[in-house]
């Protein structure tokens, strides 16, 4: 199974938070567009520590889940 983490999310460029998020820092996801591998996933409250790497058609379902409501915040 390949490696589906980024010891040190730092190391990438091109972090953007959900358009959901607001200014007080509140429990945040950012990704980031176009990655080779899949889409890095992180806690923007520690930019610093890991990041998940889903493949695109998992991104996806989760993205088409919270839209419909099937899953929730």
């Amino acid at each position: 199974m390949a490696d589906r983490s980024v010891p040190n999310a730092t190391g990438l460029t091109g972090w953007r938070k959900s358009s959901y998020s607001n200014e007080d820092g509140g429990d945040c996801l950012e990704v980031v567009d176009d990655h080779p591998s899949g889409i890095p996933v992180r806690d923007s409250k520690t930019p610093h520590g890991p990041a998940l790497l889903l493949p695109c058609s998992a991104w996806s379902s989760f993205v088409r889940g919270v839209r419909s409501g099937t899953l929730r915040p």
